[in-house]
């Protein structure tokens, strides 16, 4: 007769004919379960949708912080920065399709490689891009703005106040809303004409005078231009929304923080 084995003070029968124990067939099927999400999720992430949230104010008012929204990774094809920690393995663009200007973008930062930013694209490729007396230029041609009502956000001092705010319409037909907190004599308000390089892009701030983007140079600490293959995505929803400086997994404050109007909001 065979002796049986002890297994984690079980007795298991070795002989013909034995079956495995209902635990340790639970335990594998619950791994493979685990690995199979995992699995699941990563694809999504990597071709799909990835989840970013906003830390800065740069997108205020199309994008406050505490947000939290959804890129798309198909919508201008895949590159090493459409993966986790962007390993160099892809080379140049799959399946890549340029941004349209107006889009609300995140990106890598040149500079690094590493740095997710979001900003709007403003310039393409050949394009002349310009700032006088705050006012923005397109191939020596002026972009129509209208003030609407003003928005109320924190000024440089951390005061909340009504700032000028503006419908700005980019050739094209893209309308989107800006704030220039500091009028039209911002710090980036005048600049030098910037002529877009092939295969890079012009990227700023829906608030003007708190965006540190392609108006400054990467010596600068800027953004400078960004190259077509810098590009993880387009911001597509608004899928959760907490006041600024509150956790988000403080789920006892959420019927007094989140912004529940904001929740499903399409990124435009």
């Amino acid at each position: 007769m065979m002796e049986p084995t002890r297994l984690e003070g079980k007795s298991v029968d070795k002989g013909l004919g034995a079956k495995p124990s209902k635990e340790t067939g639970g335990v594998g099927e619950t791994v493979k379960v685990i690995i199979q999400a995992l699995l699941i999720a990563l694809v999504v992430r990597t071709l799909l949708f990835q989840p970013f949230n906003i830390p800065s104010g740069s997108m205020i008012p199309t994008l406050l912080i505490g947000d939290y929204l959804f890129v798309s990774k198909y919508a201008y094809g895949y590159s090493s920065h459409s993966l986790p920690f962007s390993p160099p393995l892809i080379s140049g663009r799959l399946f890549g399709a340029p941004p349209k200007r107006g889009d609300v973008v995140v990106f890598k930062l040149p500079s690094d490689g590493q740095t997710d930013y979001i900003k709007r694209v403003i310039g393409l490729p050949g394009d002349r891009i310009q700032m006088r007396d705050g006012r923005l230029y397109i191939n020596d041609e002026l972009v129509p703005r209208e003030p609407i009502v003003p928005f109320r956000t924190e000024d440089f001092y951390g005061h909340v106040t009504e700032v000028p705010t503006y419908r700005e319409t980019l050739p094209g037909g893209v309308s989107h809303t800006i704030i220039e907190i500091q009028g039209d004599k911002g710090f980036n308000d005048n600049t030098q004409v910037f002529t877009v390089p092939p295969n890079h892009y012009f990227m700023m701030g829906d608030n003007r005078d708190n965006s540190t983007d392609s108006r400054v140079a990467p010596e600068d600490k800027g953004v400078g231009y960004v190259p077509f293959d810098n590009l993880v995505g387009r911001a597509e929803i608004i899928f959760f929304s907490i006041d600024k400086d509150q956790p988000a997994w403080a789920f006892w404050k959420w019927p007094w923080t989140v912004r529940w109007g904001r929740i499903f909001q399409t990124v435009k």
